[in-house]
C-alpha cells in the first residue's frame, strides 16, 4: 500500500473510490493493511475510503494524546473538504472516533466502532512490555486474535519493532493512559450520532461486555456479533464485517 499513500503538508494518508466518505481511524499498533478488506470492498458501493495516518508518534509528548488525535482529525477533514463523515475506527481509533464526534458533532453523521476502547481496554494485559523479549510480544499479538495465525511475523515484527524503540515505548504508555483519562462513559448517553457496533465474541482486549455497555449507553446504536473473533474484526473476518457494515448503512439510509 505504500505507494498509494498521498502526502499533502503534514498529512499521509490513502484515498480510493468516489461517493460517501468513510473516514478511518487504525488503532495504536495498526497499520492501514489492517482495512485492506474494506479498501477491497466499499468505493465499489459508491463510497469514498480514506484512511489518515494518525500522527501517534511523530507529535510532540505534550500532544500526545486523545484529545490532539481528534482535532488532528478535524485538521485533516478541513484539509479534504469533508464536513459530513462516516468514522470508522477500530482499537484506539474507535476513541478517537468518539472523543472526536463529541468535540466536533457537525463533522459526523455515522460512526462504526470495532473493539473500540472509550470505555475499558487491556492492551497489554496487567504487565509492562518487556522490550526485548520477542516470544512475549509474539503471545501478546497472537492474544489480540481468535486465531492466532492471523498475527503473522511482519504483525509481530511490527509490534516488536515499536516496544523496543525507546520514543515510541514512552508515546505508545502516555497514549495508552490518555485514554484511561478519556473514559467516555458519562459522554456517550449525550451522543445520538447513528453508530454500529460491530464486536467479535471473543475479544479479550475489549471485551463483549465492553460492547454491551457501549450499546446500553449510546442512544442510537445497533450491536452486531462475530463469533470466534477477537480484537480486529475487519482482519479477522472481513467478509462478514464487509456484510454486516454494509447491511447496517444501507438500512440507516448512509
Amino acid at each position: 500500500m505504500d505507494e498509494k499513500i498521498k502526502e499533502e503538508g503534514k498529512f499521509r494518508y490513502v484515498e480510493y473510490g468516489e461517493g460517501t466518505p468513510i473516514v478511518i481511524l487504525h488503532g495504536l499498533m495498526g497499520g492501514l493493511s489492517n482495512f485492506d478488506g474494506v479498501i477491497d470492498y466499499f468505493p465499489s458501493k459508491g463510497y469514498r475510503i480514506l484512511l489518515p495516518e494518525l500522527p501517534l508518534y511523530s507529535n510532540s509528548l505534550l500532544k500526545t494524546n486523545i484529545k490532539s488525535f481528534a482535532k488532528f482529525l478535524d485538521n485533516f477533514l478541513k484539509h479534504k473538504g469533508i464536513s459530513n463523515a462516516i468514522l470508522l475506527g477500530n482499537s484506539l481509533g474507535g476513541h478517537i472516533a468518539l472523543l472526536h464526534t463529541k468535540l466536533y458533532p457537525q463533522n459526523v453523521k455515522a460512526m462504526i466502532l470495532t473493539g473500540s476502547s472509550g470505555l475499558y481496554e487491556s492492551a497489554m494485559g496487567d504487565s509492562y512490555p518487556r522490550r526485548g523479549d520477542y516470544e512475549f510480544i509474539r503471545k501478546k499479538a497472537q492474544d489480540v486474535f481468535y486465531d492466532p495465525e492471523v498475527a503473522t511475523k511482519e504483525i509481530v515484527d511490527d509490534v516488536f519493532a515499536t516496544v523496543n524503540d525507546r520514543i515510541k515505548l514512552i508515546k505508545t504508555l502516555t497514549i495508552a493512559k490518555s485514554a484511561i483519562r478519556h473514559n467516555m462513559a458519562k459522554d456517550l448517553p449525550k451522543m445520538p450520532t447513528p453508530t454500529c457496533l460491530i464486536w467479535g465474541r471473543n475479544d479479550i482486549v475489549t471485551p463483549p461486555e465492553v460492547a454491551e455497555e457501549f450499546n446500553e449507553l449510546l442512544p442510537d446504536s445497533d450491536l452486531f456479533w462475530i463469533d470466534k473473533c477477537g480484537h480486529a474484526a475487519m482482519m479477522e473476518h472481513p467478509s462478514e464485517f464487509n456484510e454486516i457494515l454494509y447491511d447496517w448503512l444501507q438500512k440507516r439510509n448512509l
